[in-house]
């Protein structure tokens, strides 16, 4: 098997792309402070009403900003494709103190291009901070919760996408019963233990960790699909794609982040073969614990369902980097 991957140093709102099967991207959160200069450099009207209090504006602007790149992707998402956005509310004292609701917005605006809404996730992040509110302390009434989580939001074009029966392939990208389980339930929590981006980038890279885009691109695509982050940023989702058998398709605007792949692209066999092999492992365990009605076809243990018994897992052999192009080749386990 054999996956390429591409990374456009462009502006995604003037993406261009084939078919794409599935969007895994965390774009900048609007009214989060961290991004303010990226959004003014956009449109200097936000960095206006910014500084004059006007913080309702500035939301509605910076997330017209975004919807450009909605737009374009109601363009390129295959029929029966799915996209998954992460992203999280921001609690910001401007005009006053007030939750500014980036999910609800993106849904809105992702719904009017078309896409209609699927149960999304809860994404619960361990919180810097022992102190849990926000506000005056102990006293009522003016005390706040402190936002420990953050939202997957997931929508799909048309309904759900149709395969040839008994299709090989889709059986091949099976998860286990066991992943099932824990992956498609509305709340996760992930800690971002394993941090796939070595050097400048890996305190950018712990807010969107490697677990999120890799369980996305297992959850709702299928190998040799192609897989587009149109908010690339370290490319954690590419890693992601690399890993899982996809393809990928990246756009960037900061040519520096680009240029700092490929060192992490060469780790990907590393990081291929513990991926792989925690979760065989984990499935033996639970073949162990637990009773199974089938044997797998090519593994040395059983399985709960028939849907399981063709699982293959492919190992990434060599990575091989052309420009802003990378080919990575496989190997069943």
């Amino acid at each position: 098997m054999q996956t390429r991957h591409e990374v456009h140093v462009a502006d995604a709102r003037d993406l261009q792309s084939d078919e794409i099967d599935l969007v895994v991207t965390s774009p900048p959160y609007p009214m989060v402070e961290m991004w303010d200069e990226s959004f003014r450099a956009q449109d200097p009207e936000i960095g206006r009403a910014l500084d004059a209090g006007e913080g309702d504006r500035a939301f509605q602007l910076m997330h017209d900003l975004l919807d450009a790149v909605w737009a374009r992707l109601a363009d390129v998402v295959r029929e029966g494709g799915v996209v998954g956005i992460n992203v999280g509310d921001a609690t910001r004292n401007i005009d006053e103190f007030q939750q500014y609701p980036n999910a609800a917005e993106i849904t809105r605006r992702m719904r009017a291009h078309g896409f209609g809404t699927l149960p999304d996730l809860l994404w619960r992040k361990p919180a810097n901070s022992a102190a849990k509110f926000m506000g005056s302390g102990m006293l009522p009434t003016n005390a706040y919760p402190t936002l420990e989580h953050e939202q997957i939001l997931l929508f799909r074009k048309g309904g759900p996408r149709s395969f040839p029966p008994s299709d090989e392939t889709r059986y091949e990208s099976a998860y286990f019963w066991a992943e099932r389980n824990e992956w498609f339930s509305d709340l996760w929590e992930i800690r971002g233990e394993r941090q796939a981006l070595p050097g400048e980038g890996r305190d950018r890279s712990g807010a969107f960790p490697f677990e999120v885009p890799y369980r996305l691109v297992s959850m709702f695509s299928v190998y040799g699909d192609t897989v587009l982050d149109p908010f690339w940023g370290t490319g954690t989702t590419t890693l992601a794609a690399l890993v899982a058998g996809r393809n990928s398709v990246g756009y960037e605007r900061d040519p520096d982040l680009v240029g700092a792949f490929a060192d992490a692209a060469t780790e990907t066999p590393s990081l291929s073969r513990e991926v792989v092999q925690e979760r065989l492992a984990a499935q033996r365990a639970f073949s162990a614990d637990n009773e199974t009605r089938y044997e797998a076809d090519h593994y040395d243990f059983g399985v709960k369902t028939k849907m399981e018994r063709a699982i293959r897992l492919y190992e990434v052999q060599e990575v091989a980097h052309d420009g802003r192009e990378w080919t990575a080749t496989y190997e069943p386990v």
